[in-house]
């Protein structure tokens, strides 16, 4: 009986493996390519972004909780522990100015990539970006203490800070 199981399972088995060549050439698949020199781009959608535009009317208090917010909530893990450990250790700080100067760096660029990769001082920051604010996230982002940066911060602090 138990060598009647296991040659039901191989011969399923065989079955499987020798139909995948001739289904896996009817589904279109594709793998990362990189920047190989035969990647065209052309596969690649490029989505315009509406530009950056900041609030005049925005108060600050606003203004924090939305940066908070966004620091949070980016499109890679990397950046919403990075950003939003900033933000909690530096965004009630945060003159008018340098706020503005956050708003833009979280929310001009349209690749979260770029950021991360300009924090961590691996590309050159673009001029426009140069300024106050980068300069404290290159310095946030070494970690000279090795802090322990596994996880976004917990919202309880600010439950703390408005009582």
């Amino acid at each position: 009986m138990l060598s009647s199981v296991i040659a039901k399972k191989l011969v399923a088995g065989m079955c499987h493996a020798a139909l995948r060549p001739a289904v896996t050439g009817l589904i279109s698949s594709r793998g990362y390519r990189g920047d190989s020199p035969e990647d065209t781009r052309g596969d690649l959608i490029e989505m315009p972004l509406p530009p950056w535009e900041e609030n005049p009317s925005e108060t600050a208090y606003i203004k924090k909780r939305r940066l908070l917010y966004e620091s949070r909530k980016r499109g890679m893990l990397e950046n919403c522990i990075l950003l939003s450990l900033f933000a909690k250790k530096y965004l009630n700080t945060m003159s008018d100015n340098q706020l503005r100067q956050y708003d833009r760096l979280i929310n001009e660029p349209s690749n979260d990539w770029d950021i991360y990769y300009w924090a961590t001082e691996a590309q050159p920051t673009p001029e426009v970006y140069q300024g106050e604010i980068m300069d404290m996230l290159k310095e946030f982002t070494k970690n000279r203490n090795q802090e322990q940066r596994l996880d976004a911060p917990s919202l309880e602090y600010l439950e703390k800070e408005s009582h």
